[in-house]
């Protein structure tokens, strides 16, 4: 849970909690005014942890100390997180040899410097009535790449666009 969600001391409005100690021990069912008693004898908070319970569980501890951990665990998380992202490669249906090659190579580095790809080939004018076209491009693109990369979204045609995208391979 959020700890900017949680409420402490005088926020708590329950006649009765379930009150846990500051070493995790359960005390039982309690009434608010005790509980906010006991917190305040040992020069702690009283923070609700689970208020969805009946009744509510609270528990002391020190909130500030609370709070900087939390915060300390969200950014550690954060931090081992991947953020992918997706590079766009577009072709038109008559590209090149040359072309193409530049433009998989292009998708190549991405894919190896870990991105997704995502290959589209514009249609323009009457050109949409050969989306076989398209198609053999994609695939000439995936058999191209398919040393760095699998399919994950098959080659498929939206409006004047055909787009596929490419996943790089886990080492």
């Amino acid at each position: 849970m959020i700890s900017k969600d949680l409420r402490i001391n005088e926020e708590i409005r329950v006649p009765e909690v379930r009150f846990v100690g500051a070493e995790g021990e359960q005390l039982g069912v309690i009434p608010i005014k005790q509980a906010l008693k006991i917190a305040a004898e040992k020069g702690l908070d009283l923070v609700e942890v689970a208020p969805a319970a009946r009744p509510p569980v609270c528990k002391i501890m020190d909130y500030g100390k609370y709070r900087f951990e939390q915060s300390k665990r969200e950014k550690e998380a954060k931090k081992n997180q991947k953020i992918i992202t997706i590079k766009e490669v577009k072709l038109r249906p008559n590209i090149e040899e040359h072309d193409f090659m530049t433009k998989a190579k292009n998708a190549e580095k991405f894919l190896k410097s870990g991105d997704k790809v995502k290959v589209t080939i514009m249609f323009r004018g009457r050109e949409v009535t050969h989306p076989d076209l398209g198609k053999q491009l994609c695939t000439k693109m995936a058999e191209t790449l398919q040393e760095w990369s699998t399919v994950e979204k098959m080659p498929k045609l939206e409006g004047k666009n055909m787009t596929m995208i490419l996943t790089p391979k886990q080492n």
